[in-house]
């Protein structure tokens, strides 16, 4: 029981850990290898063009699917 008084006693305050953590953080930040400008650019298209194409594939099979029960729901009138 004492021992464990001594590592609470030994222990920083919250406030002092929080910004230890804060100060690792940046640190760490300024070692990071941000991408260029062009490369965000063409990553940022590449995106667009997949949402893009997937977006047609799901209205395409939407689109489909909506056709199919109407001619399904016809027979059975």
């Amino acid at each position: 029981m004492a021992n464990q008084k001594n590592q609470d006693a030994n222990k920083p305050n919250r406030l002092a850990r929080m910004g230890k953590r804060l100060k690792e953080t940046f640190s760490e930040l300024k070692r990071v290898t941000w991408p260029t400008f062009p490369k965000v650019v063409k990553g940022t298209c590449v995106v667009l063009v997949v949402v893009l194409a997937f977006l047609v594939v799901v209205t395409g099979i939407n689109y489909g699917l909506n056709e199919l029960l109407k001619v399904i729901t016809n027979i059975g009138a």
